[in-house]
């Protein structure tokens, strides 16, 4: 079995997140309470009663979901001897690129957890609420020429832009709210559907610069090492291992394509992986991978039970 492990981003939040791995796992509960400290925050407490619109804040909901990831991983490494160095690859989507760098040893736990923190923060501070939105784009007929040719119409009064490429049948188009609504009736047009999203703000595109230069100063006061095994970034949908460039790289993606579909195609086609194994809460990118590898075996590990399984298929 050639294994890679994703770890998912936003919008897999829920109230009770973690909470059945922190009863069953001295490990989990360890990076629920590093998390805590690292933030000086009772996140985990969050996590597990709420509110929900407190945890689906941005700067609450990125760093919930890398913590949920870790315990996940950390559980895998010191209940089941399965660590991240077996996998041939790790990779994340958006905010996962950091739980993935996390659980490959990359960048320290708490480090992480500041940056998502951060991250969270400078991106709902980049645009003032109103001014930017978010769609899918959805449908058998939708493919990465079609939104390009939805967000070019769109650009025709603003910023808008593909955001992220998840798979075909699900593309998600970000920039300036007219903007976007122009490509929204461009997009029926070509045979899609369009569905706003509720989001706070316009994530992946240009109006994120602001929320760029705040992690650029950020990262460069970060330790990075290279991880092991080597990440497939959002930018480049390629392995990387070069600290410099990861942390080049982590700071582009704040205004630069997701582009998950081709990630997953590499590492399926040229990469070899067989089996891809989502690290955290909810079932995301298990479904994406079934639809882009439908070759390939993919399962998510919520929960004890996943685990278990999982190390028991090793």
């Amino acid at each position: 079995m050639s294994l890679a492990f994703l770890f998912p981003g936003q919008g897999s939040q829920a109230v009770g997140m973690g909470v059945e791995l922190a009863h069953a796992f001295q490990s989990a509960r360890e990076v629920f309470a590093e998390v805590d400290e690292a933030l000086n925050q009772r996140l985990f407490r969050l996590m597990s009663e709420g509110p929900e619109e407190e945890l689906t804040l941005t700067e609450n909901a990125q760093p919930a979901l890398m913590a949920v990831s870790l315990a996940v991983a950390r559980t895998l490494e010191n209940d089941f001897h399965v660590g991240m160095e077996g996998a041939s690859f790790v990779a994340g989507h958006s905010l996962g690129e950091y739980s993935a760098l996390a659980a490959a040893r990359a960048i320290g736990l708490k480090d992480a957890a500041r940056l998502l923190k951060l991250r969270g923060q400078a991106m709902q501070k980049a645009v003032p609420v109103g001014e930017g939105a978010m769609a899918s784009l959805i449908g058998p007929k939708v493919d990465l020429a079609l939104a390009e040719q939805a967000a070019a119409e769109g650009a025709k009064v603003g910023v808008c832009v593909v955001a992220n490429d998840n798979n075909l049948g699900n593309i998600v188009i970000s920039g300036e709210k007219a903007a976007v609504d122009r490509a929204i009736e461009a997009a029926k047009t070509l045979g899609a559907r369009a569905i706003p999203l509720n989001v706070s703000a316009p994530f992946h595109c240009p109006m994120m610069g602001p929320a760029a230069e705040a992690m650029a100063e950020a990262l460069a006061g970060t330790a990075i090492a290279a991880p092991q095994p080597p990440v497939v970034a959002n930018v480049t949908a390629r392995p990387e291992t070069d600290p410099a460039e990861l942390r080049r790289l982590l700071v582009e993606q704040v205004t630069g394509r997701v582009r998950w579909r081709e990630s997953m195609v590499w590492m399926a086609q040229q990469g070899g992986v067989t089996h891809f194994a989502e690290v955290g809460t909810g079932k995301v990118l298990t479904g994406m991978a079934k639809r882009i590898a439908p070759d390939a075996q993919a399962s998510a590990l919520n929960t004890p039970a996943d685990l278990e399984a999982f190390a028991a298929s090793l």
